[in-house]
């Protein structure tokens, strides 16, 4: 476990103790968590820190900003004028993706076709 692990858990340890999340609204309900399954278990303490700050890595703010795109172009017709702009910002993000090293591919479907066909046994 790292440092700031160990910092952290003993806080919440005291504060617990202390009753100082008796009275915190949704307690008792389970926690809506972001998925972090992206991003390395080593840089996830640091990454979530940053994003709690408001800042994300580029490659990161990239990322997401490629999902929300995707999810429009879905929603539109072809023939939208639009598209056309979503796509090409859509396309350039992918570039920029690739050349930082991350992988694209889910953004085409293919990794959910290939878990799918995995869990299939295909």
């Amino acid at each position: 476990m790292f440092l700031i692990d160990q910092w952290v858990e003993k806080h919440i340890k005291n504060a617990s103790e202390n009753g100082e999340f008796d009275n915190l609204a949704g307690r008792g309900k389970p926690l809506v968590l972001d998925d972090d399954s992206a991003v390395p278990e080593e840089l996830r303490t640091a990454y979530r820190i940053l994003k709690n700050a408001g800042y994300l890595p580029p490659e990161l703010q990239d990322r997401k900003e490629a999902i929300e795109l995707n999810d429009m172009l879905k929603s539109l017709m072809s023939d939208n004028p639009e598209f056309v702009v979503i796509d090409k910002r859509l396309k350039i993000l992918k570039l920029r993706l690739q050349q930082a090293g991350m992988n694209t591919d889910f953004l085409d479907g293919r990794y959910k076709d290939e878990l799918n066909k995995k869990f299939k046994g295909e």
